[in-house]
C-alpha cells in the first residue's frame, strides 16, 4: 500500500484543498455534536489519497487531541473484520461449510428442543447473513453475570420465524456464529483473528481487550450507563463486555491505517477476479494477500430473502444507506454503534473509513446517521 504517506501518516500535501467539503461536514458534525472526534481514511487501489483526524476525545477543552492514528472502539465493525473475516478464510481453507447447521457446531443450539424446531434448521449462512430468525438484540448484562450463563441464555433463545425467511440484523446471531468458529479452530477468536488476519496484514493496532495501559488513549465511549462509570479503552458493548471482551458481535479496536489496510486485503482480493466488476489501479505485488477473489464474490453476494440488503456478514448499499449515493451496487460495509464505519466499493477499488465515538457522553445523539452518508458523498464527489 503505496501513498508517499503510508498509512499511519497525515494525509499527502494539498488534500485539505481537495477535500474541503469532507472537513466541512465533518467540523459541522464536531460542532453540532454529532460526536466529539474522528479519525478518517479514504484508499483507491494501493494509495492512501486522504488520512487525518479531527476534535478531541471529549468536548471538554483540555480534552486529549484525536491524531491519524488514534485507536476506537468499532463495536459492530468486529462482525466484518474479525467474526466474517475469520469465516471467510475457514471457508477458503475448506473447513467450514456454509451451509452446514448451526446445531453441529454447538450441540446445546438444539439439545432439548423438539424435533420439529426450526431452530433445528439454522445454517451458519443464515447467521451471516441475519436471516436466522433470532432476536436482533436481547439485553443478557440484565440478568446474567457471567460469560458462561449468557451462552447459555443465547443457546436457549427461541426463534422469531423461519431460518431464511426474515431479514433481522441479530447480535445474538454473532455471538452464537464466532463461538461456532472458535469450535470449528479450536481457540478462541481473538487469539485466531490475531494469527491469521492481524498478523499477516501488520495489523499492529488490531484486537480485542486492550491492555490497561494503553485505554487512555483510546476516545470514551460512554459516561456512566448502565456500568455507572465512565467506559474508555473497555468494549461498550454490555454483552461484550459480559463475556469478557471477547465476542463475535463486538469487542475489536483498531485504528484508521489497520481498518484500510484489511479494506486492502479485500479490494486486492476483488482486483484478482474482478469479484465487483471493474477496479482500480493494480494491487501492489508486494501487499499481502489473505483472501482469494472467489471467496470475496461470494461473501459480497447479496442473500435473502427479497429485500435484504445483507450479503454474508457485510452489509450492501440501499436506499437509505449510509454509504451515501455513489457507492456501487458492487460495494460491501458495516457500521459500528460507537459511530464506526467502514465501506469499500469492489467497483472503484476504493475504500473509506470513518472512527468516531459518537456516543460520548451518552447514546442520546442519532446525527451520525446524517454525517455518514454526507460525508461519503463529499469523498466521492472530491475523487
Amino acid at each position: 500500500m503505496k501513498s508517499g504517506d503510508s498509512p499511519g501518516s497525515f494525509s499527502p500535501p494539498g488534500s485539505r484543498g481537495r477535500f474541503g467539503a469532507v472537513y466541512r461536514v465533518l467540523e459541522d458534525a464536531i460542532a453540532s455534536h454529532a460526536f466529539p472526534g474522528c479519525a478518517f481514511g479514504v484508499l483507491v487501489g494501493d494509495e492512501v489519497v486522504l488520512h487525518d483526524a479531527l476534535g478531541r476525545f471529549t468536548y471538554d477543552d483540555d480534552a486529549s487531541v484525536v491524531t491519524p492514528t488514534t485507536v476506537f472502539d468499532l463495536a459492530s465493525v468486529t462482525k466484518v473484520m474479525a467474526t466474517t473475516a475469520a469465516a471467510m478464510l475457514l471457508a477458503q481453507r475448506g473447513r467450514l461449510d456454509l451451509d452446514s447447521l448451526l446445531g453441529d457446531w454447538l450441540p446445546g443450539f438444539v439439545a432439548g428442543r423438539e424435533p420439529s424446531d426450526r431452530a433445528r434448521s439454522v445454517k451458519l449462512r443464515h447467521l451471516l447473513a441475519h436471516s436466522s430468525g433470532l432476536p436482533g438484540y436481547v439485553e443478557f448484562f440484565r440478568t446474567v453475570s457471567t460469560p458462561d450463563v449468557l451462552m447459555r441464555a443465547c443457546l436457549g433463545l427461541a426463534l422469531e420465524a423461519e431460518p431464511g425467511a426474515r431479514s433481522e440484523y441479530s447480535d445474538p446471531g454473532f455471538i452464537l456464529l464466532g463461538k461456532a468458529l472458535e469450535s470449528c479452530t479450536g481457540e478462541r477468536l481473538d487469539a485466531w483473528v490475531r494469527r491469521e488476519v492481524c498478523a499477516p496484514l501488520g495489523l499492529a493496532a488490531t484486537g480485542f481487550c486492550p491492555a490497561p495501559g494503553s485505554r487512555s488513549s483510546i476516545p470514551p465511549t460512554e459516561d456512566a450507563g448502565w456500568r455507572n462509570r465512565r467506559i474508555q479503552g473497555e468494549v461498550q458493548d454490555e454483552n461484550a463486555w459480559i463475556l469478557k471482551g471477547v465476542a463475535g458481535h463486538a469487542g475489536l479496536f483498531s485504528n484508521v491505517p489497520d481498518v484500510l489496510r484489511f479494506a486492502g486485503a479485500v479490494l486486492r482480493a476483488g482486483s484478482a477476479t474482478g469479484a465487483g466488476g471493474k477496479v482500480g489501479k493494480k494491487a501492489d505485488p508486494a501487499e499481502p494477500r489473505l483472501f482469494d477473489g472467489a471467496t470475496v464474490a461470494v461473501f459480497a453476494r447479496r442473500q435473502g430473502p427479497e429485500g435484504s440488503s445483507r450479503a454474508l456478514g457485510w452489509d450492501t448499499p440501499s436506499e437509505e444507506s449510509s454509504s451515501g449515493r455513489r457507492f456501487s451496487p458492487h460495494s460491501i460495509g458495516h457500521l459500528g454503534y460507537s459511530g464506526c464505519s467502514l465501506w469499500i466499493d469492489l467497483d472503484a477499488g476504493l475504500a473509506i473509513a470513518l472512527l468516531t465515538n459518537r456516543t460520548w457522553p451518552d447514546r442520546a445523539s442519532q446525527l451520525i446517521r446524517e454525517v455518514r452518508p454526507a460525508f461519503h458523498d463529499a469523498i466521492r464527489q472530491a475523487l
